[in-house]
């Protein structure tokens, strides 16, 4: 494979890290000088210091756009209709970029997550992300990735837990965690 083809990224699994290795990668891409976009399914209502970081950088080469509300309500009711609409705003919206030619990174924060929750067609996703454009790089972070995007991905890491502070009542830290 010639470089410059785009290459699919999954970080998937039950670990801490998925967001955070997406992370890793985005500003890798921007010191080469690409230009990146990370669209975030579910964190929408908090403050992360990622955004302050991206900010730093200049929105021209480094944008973090959250489109969620913070959390999604599943299990015992029905999925609130906002968080669907939500959803679909949020998968139209990196669609597009990632066709758009603005972008040689989008990264897809959490989406599998959604797909997981039924919340977005995983067939569909992977389908679209199969055919984009050549030399987009596309990264989807979340648990619990859908078998069609892990076929379709060209690398795939799985997140494990070992060890986690919260276990040992340790709360999320600052710079750390968020």
């Amino acid at each position: 494979m010639p470089e410059g083809k785009g290459l699919l990224i999954v970080y998937t699994g039950p670990g801490k890290g998925k967001t955070t290795c997406a992370l890793g990668t985005a500003f890798r891409a921007v010191g080469q000088g690409l230009r990146v976009l990370m669209v975030q399914f579910i964190k929408g209502s908090w403050h992360y210091g990622e955004l302050d970081a991206a900010k730093m950088l200049g929105d021209d080469k480094f944008e973090i756009k959250p489109m969620g509300r913070g959390f999604i309500k599943i299990g015992g009711a029905e999925t609130d209709p906002e968080d669907l609409k939500l959803c679909q705003e949020c998968w139209n919206f990196g669609k597009d970029q990632i066709y758009s030619g603005k972008y040689d990174l989008v990264v897809l924060d959490e989406i599998n997550y959604v797909i997981s929750y039924k919340m977005l067609d995983g067939e569909q996703i992977a389908e679209a992300l199969v055919k984009r454009p050549e030399h987009v790089h596309v990264i989807c972070t979340g648990r619990n990735a859908h078998p069609k995007l892990v076929e379709a991905a060209d690398l795939v890491t799985e997140m494990r837990e070992v060890k986690h502070p919260y276990t040992k009542g340790i709360l999320a830290q600052r710079g750390i965690d968020y």
